[in-house]
C-alpha cells in the first residue's frame, strides 16, 4: 500500500498558480543604455509571445507536472508491505566460540572427511542459528582476547555470516574463557532476567585473560545468566609416522572440571562433544529450552519510493530546458535573418 509520511507538503501544490494569478507583474523601468539589436530581439520575442498565446496553458502543463513530482518526492512516499509479527517470545542467547590455535586439530569427521574443529562447529551452528527464530542472538569470538562480534539481534543471517567469516587464531592462539564470560555478562545483564543464556564452546583450558573462569561464572550467577558449556574434541585419534602408529588423546588439555563447575554454578549444563553427531545432539537439546513469554511486536516493512518522482522530475526538467532552447533558436534565427539591416549614413 502506498503511503505519504509527510502528506501536508502537498498543500503547497497550488502555490505556483496563486503566485502566477495574484502577484503583480514587474514594471518597465527606463534604462540609460539603448542597444538597438536587443530592442529588435525584444520585439521579436514579444511577437512570438502574442502568436503563442493560445498554447500558453499547454506550456504550463510540464512545469506543473514537475512541481507536483517534486512535492510528491518531498512528502516521503513509502510502500508498506503486509503486517509482520515478530515472535518476541524467545530468550537472549549469546554464543561464545573458541578460535584458539588448538581449534585447527583435524579430529572431526564431516561428510566422510576429516575437518578441523572450527569447521565442524560452523557446520553445526549454521543450522542451530537458523532454528533460533524469535531469539535474540549475539556472537563472541575469543582466543587470547575476547571480542563482541555481533550484539544481540534478531538478524540471524548476519550472525551466521560473521561466524563463517571467522578464522582460527584471529583472536590469538591462547584461550581466554573468563574474559569471554565477562563480556557475555556485560551484554546480557541489561536483558530480562528470565531469558539470559550463554552457550560457550571451547576445546581447551583458560590460558589467557584477566578474569578467572570461576569468578566470571559467579558474576553470571548473580546476574541470572545460565551457562551451557560444550567441551569439543575427540578422545582418541590414530597418529601415523615412520615408526608406526600410535593412539593419542587430542583433548588432553580440555579442562572439563572447570567447565562443569561453571555450568553448575549458574544452573546450566555441561556437554561433551567428541564428534559432529554428539555436537548436533547437544544443540538439538538446547533448542528445547523453554522460551520466556514476552510481548509480540508487529510492524509493516516499508520501502522508500521518493527517488522515483524525484528522478522523473529531473528528467522532465532537462527535457523542458532542451525544448525551450530548441524552440527559441528555431523562432529567432529565421526572424533575425528576415529583419532588414539599417545602413550606416
Amino acid at each position: 500500500m502506498l503511503e505519504l509520511e509527510w502528506p501536508w507538503i502537498m498543500l503547497a501544490l497550488p502555490l505556483p498558480f496563486l503566485v502566477y494569478r495574484l502577484a503583480s507583474p514587474a514594471g518597465n523601468n527606463d534604462v540609460p543604455l539603448h542597444t538597438p539589436f536587443y530592442g529588435q530581439l525584444s520585439t521579436l520575442v514579444g511577437e512570438e509571445r502574442v502568436n503563442l498565446a493560445g498554447t500558453a496553458r499547454r506550456r504550463l502543463l510540464l512545469p506543473g507536472l514537475i512541481w507536483t513530482l517534486l512535492l510528491l518526492a518531498a512528502s516521503k512516499p513509502v510502500w508498506l508491505g503486509e503486517p509482520v509479527t515478530i515472535q518476541d517470545n524467545g530468550r537472549d542467547l549469546m554464543l561464545a566460540v573458541d578460535l584458539s590455535g588448538s581449534m585447527e586439530m583435524n579430529d572431526m569427521v564431516l561428510n566422510g572427511r576429516q575437518v578441523d574443529r572450527l569447521s565442524a562447529t560452523k557446520n553445526v551452528l549454521d543450522d542451530f542459528i537458523e532454528r533460533r527464530r524469535g531469539d535474540r542472538l549475539g556472537l563472541i569470538l575469543f582466543g587470547t582476547q575476547a571480542y563482541l562480534q555481533a550484539p544481540l539481534t534478531f538478524d540471524r543471517t548476519t550472525v551466521k555470516t560473521l561466524l563463517n567469516e571467522s578464522g582460527i587464531g584471529m583472536a590469538g592462539n591462547q584461550t581466554a574463557i573468563g574474559d569471554a564470560l565477562g563480556l557475555a555478562v556485560k551484554q546480557l545483564r541489561q536483558r530480562p532476567q528470565q531469558s539470559r543464556v550463554l552457550v560457550l564452546l571451547t576445546d581447551g583450558a583458560n590460558t589467557a585473560g584477566q578474569i578467572p573462569p570461576i569468578q566470571a561464572a559467579r558474576i553470571a550467577r548473580e546476574e541470572g545468566i545460565k551457562i551451557y558449556a560444550i567441551g569439543l574434541g575427540a578422545e582418541e585419534v590414530v597418529e601415523r609416522s615412520l615408526f608406526g602408529t600410535r593412539r593419542i588423546n587430542p583433548s588432553a588439555d580440555l579442562d572439563e572440571q572447570t567447565l562443569q563447575e561453571m555450568a553448575d554454578l549458574t544452573g546450566g549444563e555441561y556437554f561433551r562433544a567428541r564428534n559432529i553427531d554428539e555436537l548436533n545432539d547437544i544443540y538439538a537439546l538446547l533448542d528445547q529450552l523453554e522460551p520466556t513469554a514476552q510481548e509480540e511486536e508487529t510492524f509493516r516493512p516499508s520501502k522508500n519510493l521518493f527517488f522515483w518522482p524525484l528522478g522523473l522530475a529531473l528528467v522532465l526538467s532537462v527535457l523542458r530546458a532542451a525544448l525551450e532552447i530548441n524552440g527559441l533558436r528555431n523562432r529567432l534565427i529565421p526572424a533575425l535573418i528576415k529583419t532588414p539591416q539599417r545602413t550606416a549614413r
